[in-house]
């Protein structure tokens, strides 16, 4: 299989033509979910696949499933996935990088006419970014019974565009039972790392055996509306409760210290003021905490921490406040074999890597719940994600790329 005619220059222009799609003036990408950007992609990317040689099945909520047959039609499928859609101001590899290896590979089986044993699968995941529909990983999650079809297509933006109508809109939905991706026998997904650990440690590749445990939370503040004039004593301003609470977010996260040393991680990544007037103590504030931990029972105690916070602000200020659940995704493993075929590749081609775990969610986190699944990391410049100056080089793309070959092809044809 080490002759296939894998091109990492032809997966680097892919990812540039695909990359226009939604292109900033800044380099990066602004194609979310569900968007008229989000289905231009999605045509692009069924072209090429389908020149390839696959068959697009499309599920119910919008999951993009390509086939390519086996020798062995009685054995189940082993699929290589990721999401095309981006955060706002994202870059251009975070989830493209993953798909489009997987239609390298893909193109080259087709044009060298080699067979594999098991059939192969490549899925463009939808929503995977949750920045426009929360929360992420929506396809996968409805895919791997974590979510219900008829709760995902009813989520709703603040916007007022309804998911199962975009899906519709943009004339992406199918009719597949997404329930059949149970029906795979292993996932790979090669990803960026989104963090500087690879770079920093001049390695080509990490193999990620675990992802971390996250918890999210919605909180609401509630005070009394108050003109910016009058006197600060007796005020009961939504916004100060806020940012002493905000403030103890961080402070939370690096208390959180697990056995190991390790620190938790703590985010308020949206916030909404009203009735947000510049002369106005607001009396009412919402914001998100998005905390990630790899020791669940730390990751337990900054919830509970959060909430006692709270509770503590609230009574000195004389506000109320409500800290909602709104996610969870318990530590993950991935499947052990599968990881040691990324090694073995690895090894093989001469690349340096070591193992590591994801702090970050990702459609293979789900997926692994439910059945053997793995990640690949490549290196990122910075480690930095969700963002337009995101880079990677053609070099680490290609690295990645290749060593999932391996690993997917391995196991495809494996003895019984």
């Amino acid at each position: 299989m080490k002759n296939l005619p894998l091109s990492g220059a032809r997966l680097w222009d892919s990812l540039m033509d695909i990359a226009r799609i939604g292109g900033t003036a800044k380099g990066g990408c602004n194609r979310q979910t569900l968007t008229d950007l989000d289905g231009e992609g999605r045509a692009l990317f069924q072209r090429w696949c389908e020149a390839a040689g696959l068959t697009l099945s499309l599920d119910r909520v919008g999951n993009m499933v390509f086939h390519r047959p086996g020798r062995d039609p009685s054995r189940k499928p082993i699929a290589i996935g990721s999401h095309l859609d981006t955060q706002p101001t994202g870059g251009k590899f975070d989830g493209i990088l993953g798909v489009l290896a997987g239609l390298e590979l893909m193109r080259a089986l087709h044009e060298s006419g080699t067979e594999t044993e098991a059939p192969l699968v490549l899925i463009n995941w939808t929503n995977e970014e949750g920045a426009r529909f929360s929360p992420p990983m929506m396809g996968s999650g409805a895919a791997m019974g974590l979510f219900t079809e008829s709760e995902v297509l009813a989520k709703q933006h603040a916007d007022g565009a309804v998911f199962g109508t975009e899906l519709r809109r943009i004339g992406w939905q199918g009719t597949a039972d997404p329930a059949d991706l149970q029906n795979l026998g292993a996932y790979f997904e090669l990803h960026i790392e989104q963090g500087p650990q690879l770079e920093n440690e001049n390695l080509e590749l990490g193999v990620v055996t675990h992802a971390l445990a996250q918890s999210w939370y919605e909180v609401t503040i509630e005070g009394v509306d108050s003109h910016g004039g009058g006197p600060m004593a007796g005020r009961r301003d939504a916004m100060m409760g806020a940012a002493l609470l905000i403030s103890a977010v961080e402070e939370i996260a690096l208390s959180a210290i697990a056995p190991s040393g390790e620190t938790g991680r703590g985010t308020v990544g949206c916030l909404t003021v009203h009735p947000s007037s510049r002369n106005v103590a607001p009396g009412r504030v919402w914001f998100t905490i998005d905390t990630r931990h790899g020791d669940p029972e730390r990751l337990a105690w900054m919830g509970q921490e959060i909430k006692a916070r709270a509770a503590t602000i609230a009574a000195q200020r004389t506000l109320t406040i409500t800290v909602a659940d709104f996610w969870h995704a318990p530590m993950t493993q991935f499947a052990p074999d599968l990881a040691e075929h990324l090694r073995q590749a690895a090894r093989s081609r001469g690349y340096s890597f070591k193992d590591m775990p994801t702090a970050i969610g990702h459609d293979a986190v789900y997926v692994a719940r439910k059945l053997p699944a793995v990640m690949l990391f490549c290196p990122c410049h910075g480690g930095i994600s969700h963002n337009e100056a995101e880079s990677i080089t053609a070099e680490w793309a290609t690295a990645g790329m290749t060593v999932l070959a391996d690993a997917v092809l391995a196991v495809a044809n494996a003895p019984r």
